[in-house]
């Protein structure tokens, strides 16, 4: 049998890797002024992972103090730093603060009151 007779080998996963949450150079991330509320926040972020077909994203993101509006993806988040309150919309009021795990569902319309500002590291699935 030749080499044309088998299919390619898969590309190897990316290595295994650590990083303090606390200290990644975050990048300036478009917030639509329509999302805000009140105050002027600002949001910064960094994709640390992010699946072949785009539909898993692993990263680190941060808000500054207001009110915003958003409409969630399916994500699992873990606060780092700062304190905020996530009202959804026909749902309950979640406030959240440094260790707090959260689970936010596709579609659910949220309102951030961000006390302080707020550092995350999550996973959302698309």
């Amino acid at each position: 049998m030749s080499t044309s007779d088998h299919p390619a080998a898969p590309a190897p996963a990316p290595a295994s890797f650590s990083v303090s949450v606390a200290d990644v150079e975050l990048e300036a991330d478009d917030l639509d002024p329509e999302q805000i509320v009140s105050g002027e926040p600002v949001v910064t972020g960094k994709v640390l992972w992010e699946s072949a077909d785009g539909k898993q994203v692993r990263g680190i993101w941060q808000i500054t103090p207001g009110v915003v509006t958003d409409v969630e993806a399916n994500e699992l988040f873990v606060v780092v730093s700062g304190r905020a309150t996530v009202e959804v919309e026909g749902g309950g009021t979640l406030e959240v603060g440094p260790g707090s795990a959260c689970v936010l569902r596709e579609g659910d319309r949220t309102t951030w009151t961000v006390h302080e500002t707020l550092r995350k590291a999550y996973h959302i699935s698309y």
